[in-house]
């Protein structure tokens, strides 16, 4: 395992809900980083944040880890979920409440 894929390992092992995304919540970068943050503020949930352009290694990385190409990703309890469509999708169906254990609507 690599540097970075350990790192990314102890990451999504440490935290429950994890969004690795491009910027911060306060100043995300992309409209699909946004959009992942505002469901999980609705959500109320508390998460982790992993500003993937911060690090090069940790951006490719990630892409790596999970199989999937694309950045943000959300992880919940060591799973990953998906990008920001699949969130959406599963907080418009309640599937995204029941796995990260909220009632919000």
């Amino acid at each position: 395992m690599s540097d970075a894929a350990g790192r990314i390992d102890d990451i999504v092992k440490a935290n429950d809900v994890v969004l690795f995304m491009k910027g911060t919540p306060l100043f995300p970068q992309c409209g699909f980083s946004s959009r992942a943050v505002s469901i999980l503020d609705h959500l109320g949930v508390p998460f982790e944040t992993v500003d993937v352009l911060q690090d090069p290694e940790v951006r490719q990385g990630i892409k790596a880890y999970s199989d999937w190409p694309t950045i943000p990703q959300l992880y919940v309890k060591g799973e990953f979920v998906g990008g920001s469509d699949i969130m959406m999708e599963m907080f418009q169906s309640g599937e995204l409440q029941q796995l990260v254990g909220t009632q919000a609507s």
